[in-house]
């Protein structure tokens, strides 16, 4: 047997789910982490190939800028994947329902795969951007590693459970808003009603970010029996390090700073520069300080 049609664990013959043998390949897998990881980067570039033709904005940033407006812009579509799949999976009865602990259909494979591969772009684009820019933001770089980790384990574990990954895609809820409230920041309408309008809801979606970790709390702890029996001891520590940190540091920390941006616009990504006033007039050289158009 050529080794890269080479099966790992197959799901135990009892389980309430059935997906397609071929998502227990290595060969099927990686080709699908692949194409995660593709899209993503193609939109990536995609978004720096539109931005440089059309918005005036994105041509006078920094460098430095013109990568995280360009990764906002792929989180965002990463964040609307997320999102359908975590509403399906609390919303839809399937096989993930019926077992939160080891229920898995085809399209929570499809999920996880894909996840991980945006990940690991993610990843590479953020050190990438860190080493480059001489720059490193913790936070994130935690976020990241978890999130990463996380997913990566749940493809190398395969008798885990879909449920809680899938609930976990939809904290990415935000990331759409995030990308718009920043744009417009940098493109200097963070006076207008539009901004605000986005900024309120990006604000409630980060306060349902919080409700959906207690909930993520909730389900492990009444399925504590299955969780602690089927799912392997490095990836519950992962986990629930990664969702400690959520729940008790980094949602609120952002949510806060969400908060206090909406009634005080600065680009606190860039050292709370203050934000440019469309239709003002500035100095070429500063850019964070200039008016622009998109």
């Amino acid at each position: 047997m050529d080794p890269g049609q080479q099966t790992s664990h197959l799901p135990p013959p009892d389980a309430l789910s059935h997906p397609s043998g071929e998502y227990f390949t290595w060969h099927h897998r990686l080709q699908i982490i692949g194409l995660g990881f593709g899209f993503y980067a193609a939109i990536f570039f995609l978004s720096h190939l539109l931005s440089s033709a059309l918005s005036r904005t994105y041509n006078s940033l920094l460098a430095k800028e013109k990568v995280f407006w360009n990764l906002a812009a792929t989180r965002a579509a990463f964040g609307i994947q997320s999102s359908v799949a975590g509403l399906r999976a609390l919303t839809e009865d399937s096989a993930l329902t019926r077992d939160r602990v080891r229920g898995q259909e085809d399209w929570s494979w499809f999920n996880v795969l894909t996840a991980t591969g945006f990940f690991v772009f993610e990843n590479v684009a953020f050190h990438a951007s860190s080493l480059v820019f001489r720059s490193f933001d913790l936070p994130l770089a935690t976020h990241h590693f978890f999130a990463l980790s996380g997913y990566a384990g749940a493809v190398v574990w395969d008798s885990l459970g879909h449920y809680l990954p899938m609930v976990t895609l939809l904290l990415e809820m935000s990331t759409p808003f995030t990308c718009m409230s920043w744009m417009l920041l940098k493109a200097g309408w963070a006076r207008s009603l539009f901004w605000r309008a986005n900024q309120w809801v990006m604000i409630h979606m980060f306060h349902c970010r919080m409700v959906l970790t207690y909930y993520m709390w909730w389900v492990t702890l009444t399925h504590w029996d299955g969780v602690s029996a089927h799912v392997a001891l490095p990836q519950r520590l992962l986990f629930f390090t990664g969702l400690a940190l959520l729940t008790f540091i980094i949602n609120p920390v952002w949510t806060h700073k969400k908060t206090m941006q909406l009634l005080n616009p600065v680009d606190w990504n860039f050292g709370n520069k203050p934000v440019p006033v469309n239709g003002s007039t500035g100095s070429q050289s500063e850019v964070s300080a200039k008016p622009h158009d998109s």
